[in-house]
């Protein structure tokens, strides 16, 4: 996996390298890195290019550099930062295996929930159109443009994050963005369930307006419930 990289943007791609050499399991947790002149050779840059690297694995939780001691990889699952995240997405390259499906699926069930519940409290008459708006916009949508109803589809949920009056998962949600757009296009490939989809976000923009919490969190329970049980279905085949 390791061979000379060529790029004129040579620290943003040894990062993007190095993420690729960890996630994969080729440095194990725990390991200690090779100097950083042996890793400049190795990767064909210079030694300043991994040692801002390096600096920039530090900050998202991924290495430890320790002075006269040299570089660890860190378990990103106890010190990684939602720079992580997008990292370990990014890695996927719209691929999921199931692990990561399965962290994916219990967080949203988790978190959005709760966060629908939230929008339908704290939501302003403002956000009640705008989400209205953008469920008139996929009644319209050309269900052969794929691309256009997942970003749609993306776009509902993450002002629902907004309505919340949430400050996190918006910012969490923008870190899964191209994950998220990229695993929803394979949903929708089955146009069987673009009606059942809109019939649920309208019902979900009911119940945010009338402020009911319950029946706006019950309606998010249905459509993700039926969103993971089509989704394995599709991922299996």
């Amino acid at each position: 996996m390791i061979e000379p990289i060529q790029s004129d943007s040579l620290r943003d791609i040894f990062i993007q390298k190095f993420e690729r050499l960890i996630f994969s399991g080729y440095f194990k947790i725990g390991e200690r890195l090779p100097p950083e002149r042996q890793l400049a050779k190795m990767l064909g840059v210079s030694r300043p290019v991994v040692h801002e690297g390096l600096v920039n694995l530090v900050s998202k939780g991924l290495v430890t550099m320790t002075p006269r001691k040299g570089s660890v990889i860190n378990d990103y699952r106890k010190e990684g930062s939602l720079f992580m995240l997008t990292a370990l997405f990014e890695y996927s390259d719209g691929q999921v295996s199931e692990r990561l499906l399965a962290s994916m699926l219990d967080m949203r069930l988790l978190m959005e929930v709760e966060t629908v519940g939230l929008a339908a409290a704290n939501r302003s008459q403002s956000q009640v159109a705008q989400l209205q708006e953008i469920v008139d916009r996929e009644g319209q949508a050309d269900p052969d443009d794929l691309k256009g109803i997942a970003a749609l589809d993306f776009e509902f949920h993450h002002l629902l994050s907004i309505a919340s009056d949430n400050l996190v998962y918006p910012l969490l949600l923008n870190s899964l963005k191209q994950f998220y757009i990229s695993l929803t296009e394979k949903f929708f490939a089955d146009r069987s369930v673009i009606p059942w989809v809109l019939e649920h976000h309208g019902k979900i923009v009911g119940a945010i307006h009338d402020q009911s919490v319950e029946k706006a969190r019950d309606y998010t329970k249905e459509l993700l419930a039926h969103g993971e049980r089509h989704l394995r279905s599709i991922l299996k085949t």
